[in-house]
């Protein structure tokens, strides 16, 4: 089971990764280079995972804390927008305008939704925090 944990994670972190480089299919991007803003959270994560691998004991709940952490500033930045037509990270003109360029699933007048790289993101977030929660309480039952 924590050989399914780790490739998860390492699957959501070269996800992450493309972030840092940014991908074009063609003349379609997928997601810009934007190591200058999340570098530093890449970087976490990957320490989180390397914890996990080598201190399993403390490094799981390391990459648990920061999934959950993680998942919700997504959810805030990008889901928040997309259900009240509104947020908390700047207006909901410029959410849309800022990824006008990325490739989108739909395009809705007026309306934010995530473009494909960020709706593939939360998903691996949110399955990679409950497998690795999983794990964990399996592991904690196995212990008692």
């Amino acid at each position: 089971m924590k050989k399914h944990c780790i490739i998860i994670q390492l699957i959501l972190l070269i996800w992450f990764f493309l972030d840092m480089t940014g991908l074009y299919l063609g003349d379609k991007c997928l997601v810009t280079r934007s190591y200058r803003d999340d570098g530093v959270f890449f970087l976490f994560y990957l320490a989180a995972i390397i914890l996990f691998v080598v201190k399993e004991k403390i490094g799981k709940w390391i990459v648990i804390g920061w999934l959950a952490v993680w998942f919700g500033m997504q959810f805030i930045c990008h889901e928040w927008y997309t259900i009240f037509n509104d947020g908390f990270m700047g207006t909901l003109e410029g959410k849309i305008e800022h990824f006008s360029g990325t490739m989108q699933w739909i395009q809705i007048e007026g309306k934010y939704v995530p473009d494909v790289y960020h709706t593939i993101l939360h998903i691996l977030i949110l399955c990679t925090l409950i497998i690795t929660i999983r794990y964990s309480l399996k592991i904690k039952k196995k212990q008692s």
